[in-house]
């Protein structure tokens, strides 16, 4: 009668932990407090009985916690590997475009002797066709999908390499020269390619949400938004060495077409829309929501301008304007020193050269790493805030130093100046992929791809007006000390542009409505998978 009993109470407990919700670990730890009671007065038969049912009992409870962890791991996100191709792809695309921008930073002397214009001219340019094309981004990937955005942006890119390149001829060094296309057609070239950056720049935080779980998507973002360095990076290395008079120039522009040529073929056979299965619960919401508005619309969307209407709407978004006023400090600070790394260098006493071309390389590869690295930690902490708010802070000191030793009176070692830019692009990089990410996830549910070309928009258009602005600044010298140390101009206004966005920033207080679902998702589906083992057990 006693064993009946009991049985029928943990029968009785396990009915009511599906009505009440109390766990299967509290019959579990009854089993084994019944197990271990020595003090129970009962007949040696009954103990034998007794030790016999939690024989037959404790197989079930076994059973139970596999069918447990079984369906837990059932309902894990399936992420594809292909994800990795996926940003392979992407970030080969971005490094191409800003290699094309930035093609003649390395060589401006050389540069204004065959085209007679300053290479800062096709930076401000290559910026303003970037701003245009942002604007209409977000309609354009919204109405035809990331595959067909990402492969027609990759053929604009080559035809404006080629355009740019003219057609190679075998001959001497007087036809080279004149082979090499005029002004125009090299404004026209650079007009395609930075009308086809932003579908490099501005999908990221797509792409990372579209094929990247919980935890990987502050890194994916930074891989692919902070590659296009590298190629500001190939700008130096390979322009340096191989821009330094009219055929070298000339076959410089050519590898940059076979390069854009080749990475486009590619993207044509390789890049994909998006995985067979959602990778995270905020994945699943945004494809229903987007199958649904294509039913309605009869399998397609059509094309209409409504990214100002949704840029409206991220602006007032809580938190949304002081992830933005990071991300174009950051991206204007970066562009600002990308562009005048020639210039600065030599006035810091650098020699002209493979060693600015190299120092300049090694900063752009600082940017890409910090942001991967400074990337994956904000994946595993989610601390956006103290990370973005560290590395502006830290760049003033950095940006000071550096503007001292550019200025007339003060001098540091080579290798002090190396390492400080290396600092700099270590600090102030990183902030613009996390401020993605922390933008898309402040903004949620809204699409990924107006945030970004906001962003991008905003910070592209703000470093074209930088540019000439800092070319003026440099001009104007400021004593700050009684011992002669000065800072140019232009140092003074990115020390401003930093210090006045970090105290902005300082005032960000806004939920992380994104990871709030995927956490939300991560514990239903935990708890599901709890009940769906107890039920199970009580089938038994």
């Amino acid at each position: 009668v006693f064993l009946k009993m009991r049985a029928w109470t943990v029968l009785f407990m396990l009915a009511c932990d599906n009505v009440c919700g109390w766990r299967l670990t509290t019959c579990h730890r009854h089993c084994l407090h019944l197990k271990h009671a020595k003090t129970l007065t009962l007949p040696l038969a009954w103990r034998d009985r007794k030790r016999q049912a939690l024989v037959r009992w404790e197989p079930r409870m076994k059973a139970a916690s596999s069918y447990e962890s079984t369906s837990l791991q059932q309902k894990q996100p399936v992420l594809d590997p292909h994800r990795w191709v996926q940003l392979g792809l992407l970030s080969l695309l971005a490094l191409l475009s800003d290699w094309v921008c930035f093609s003649t930073a390395a060589v401006p002397d050389e540069w204004l002797l065959i085209e007679g214009h300053d290479a800062s001219q096709l930076i401000d340019i290559f910026l303003c066709a970037n701003v245009f094309s942002c604007f209409l981004y977000t309609d354009i990937a919204a109405c035809f999908g990331l595959r067909r955005v990402i492969v027609g942006a990759a053929v604009l890119m080559s035809a404006g390499c080629i355009i740019r390149s003219g057609l190679p001829i075998p001959a001497t060094a007087e036809a080279l020269a004149r082979s090499m296309p005029g002004y125009t057609p090299e404004v026209i070239g650079t007009i395609m390619v930075g009308a086809a950056q932003p579908f490099f720049q501005c999908s990221p935080p797509l792409l990372s949400a579209t094929w990247f779980g919980a935890s990987e998507r502050a890194l994916a973002t930074a891989t692919a938004i902070n590659f296009n360095q590298v190629g500001i990076a190939t700008a130096f290395i390979v322009g340096g060495n191989m821009a330094n008079d009219p055929p070298g120039m000339h076959a410089y522009f050519d590898v940059l077409t076979v390069c854009a040529a080749a990475t486009a073929m590619a993207t044509f056979f390789l890049f994909r829309e998006r995985p067979d299965q959602p990778p995270s619960a905020s994945a699943a919401k945004a494809w229903k929501v987007e199958d649904d508005a294509r039913s309605l619309s009869g399998g397609g969307i059509r094309l209409s301008l409504s990214y100002p209407g949704k840029a409206v709407k991220l602006l007032q978004a809580p938190g949304f304007v002081c992830a933005l006023a990071a991300f174009v400090a950051s991206i204007s600070c970066t562009n600002v020193v990308s562009a005048f790394t020639d210039p600065e260098l030599s006035r810091a006493g650098f020699a002209k050269g493979f060693g600015i071309d190299l120092t300049g390389a090694a900063f752009q590869v600082s940017i890409v790493m910090g942001g991967i690295a400074l990337g994956r930690f904000v994946d595993q902490t989610r601390a956006f805030k103290k990370v973005m708010l560290g590395c502006l802070l830290t760049a003033l000191p950095i940006l000071l130093l550096l503007g001292v030793t550019e200025g007339y009176d003060v001098s540091f070692s080579q290798p002090v100046v190396v390492l400080l830019l290396l600092a700099l692009g270590f600090s102030v990089g990183p902030v613009q992929p996390i401020a993605a990410e922390l933008a898309v996830e402040v903004a949620y549910p809204c699409d990924e791809n107006a945030v970004e070309a906001t962003q991008q928009l905003a910070g592209n258009l703000f470093s074209a007006l930088l540019v000439p602005l800092c070319e003026m600044a440099v001009h104007y010298d400021w004593q700050f000390s009684e011992q002669r140390v000065d800072v140019r101009g232009d140092t003074l206004l990115l020390l401003a542009i930093i210090g006045l966005t970090s105290l902005y920033f300082a005032s960000f207080n806004a939920p992380l409505q994104r990871s709030l679902l995927d956490n939300d998702d991560a514990s239903e589906e935990q708890f599901d998978g709890v009940q769906a083992a107890e039920v199970g057990s009580a089938g038994d």
